[in-house]
């Protein structure tokens, strides 16, 4: 428990999904003038090296933002979306992976705040390094979907909360949809967007009917697969579970989502999937 490193995937075609619609949720609440809270349940350690041991064990990033980096025509989305990864890859060469906290960090403004929860004794002191000088941001040492809980409904009463669990252990798939379900009903009218991988179609298809047994209303899946669901070890796809997503979210996936899926899928594997879980 807890010897969980994003830093042996991160920048994979499931961080090109999640951080996408993160990008695409954030850029929705700004289109209001009043301020709004961002949640990380999860937070990780801020940013990653791809020319670290880590990475390039598996170099999962070349399943995705690798194969995105030097594409000239992408998708108005995507290339936002690539644009700030660029940021932080100032000689133009692609070595640095930003997390969620400092993708969302770009995206603030002053008003703004964001609180990042995270339990990994190394990886918080990491994320506390990379982002602790910014005062609209919140570190916690804690368990962010017991602490994030404790947060809502925010002052702002405009909010956004990311839970992206790593999974290791069974209990997670029931436990993120009891922290959404006390969540959603402390703070209703927020977003709140759930990462899950594809490991086990059964488990997800468990997943997707526990939280439509919650009774929660605007439930939409958006999924991304670079190859077809198999009994072998590793992940196949991953997706988003939104709930009160922008009303402009679904029709900008059933564009941009088909060509990630020609994009990134291995040998024309690749495949999509869009589903309202539940109606508003």
């Amino acid at each position: 428990m807890l010897s969980y490193r994003h830093s042996f995937h991160a920048g994979n075609f499931a961080d090109v999904l999640k951080h996408i619609i993160l990008i695409q949720s954030v850029e929705y609440l700004k289109k209001k003038d009043k301020p709004f809270c961002c949640i990380d349940t999860h937070a990780g350690p801020g940013r990653y090296e791809l020319d670290s041991e880590y990475a390039l064990k598996n170099r999962e990033f070349d399943t995705g933002i690798g194969k995105l980096w030097n594409c000239n025509d992408l998708p108005e989305l995507v290339a936002h979306y690539v644009s700030l990864i660029k940021r932080f890859n100032n000689t133009g060469k692609l070595t640095r992976y930003p997390g969620s906290p400092l993708i969302t960090k770009q995206l603030l403004r002053e008003k703004d705040r964001l609180c990042l929860f995270e339990l990994h004794n190394t990886e918080i002191k990491l994320l506390t390094a990379a982002l602790d000088k910014d005062k609209r941001i919140h570190i916690a040492h804690a368990d962010g979907l017991n602490a994030g809980l404790k947060l809502l409904p925010p002052f702002e009463r405009r909010g956004f909360v990311l839970i992206d669990p790593s999974y290791e252990i069974k209990s997670d798939y029931q436990q993120v949809v009891e922290s959404l379900a006390a969540m959603h009903k402390r703070f209703a009218t927020g977003t709140y967007a759930l990462w899950y991988p594809v490991v086990d179609r059964r488990r997800n298809q468990e997943l997707e009917h526990a939280l439509q047994a919650t009774g929660i209303k605007n439930i939409q899946l958006f999924e991304l697969g670079i190859r077809a669901d198999s009994n072998e070890h590793g992940m196949t796809a991953s997706g988003m579970i939104v709930i009160n997503p922008p009303w402009t979210l679904a029709a900008e996936m059933r564009q941009v989502l088909p060509w990630l899926a020609d994009v990134l899928g291995n040998d024309g594997q690749g495949f999509c999937r869009i589903q309202t879980l539940a109606n508003e």
